[in-house]
């Protein structure tokens, strides 16, 4: 995703928060990582001492591992800053 395709998608998600929500709210992020523990760990890392509370279940053949966190944020912005930190751990898909 190049930078400008991807402003316009943070944009676009800053706005249906914005008026599908009241805040602060708890959100739930989902991703799909390959099973590598070092990935995981980046993962849990990024919403260390958050309260986040996190579910990981890997796949039938355990190629991948889908991790489920939910997290209480103050705004839109919060919730889009922890995106991009995911966004920075390689073959991480955000849902």
């Amino acid at each position: 995703m190049n930078n400008e395709k991807s402003d316009e998608f943070y944009s676009r998600l800053k706005e249906q928060l914005q008026e599908s929500t009241d805040w602060p709210s708890n959100y739930l992020y989902k991703f799909i990582v390959p099973t590598d523990t070092e990935k995981i760990n980046r993962i849990h890392g990024i919403f260390d001492n958050t309260g986040a509370v996190i579910e990981s279940k890997k796949s039938k053949k355990g190629k991948y591992t889908s991790i489920s966190i939910t997290v209480n944020r103050k705004n839109p912005d919060e919730v889009i800053q922890k995106y991009k930190e995911v966004g920075t751990v390689e073959g991480v898909i955000s849902l």
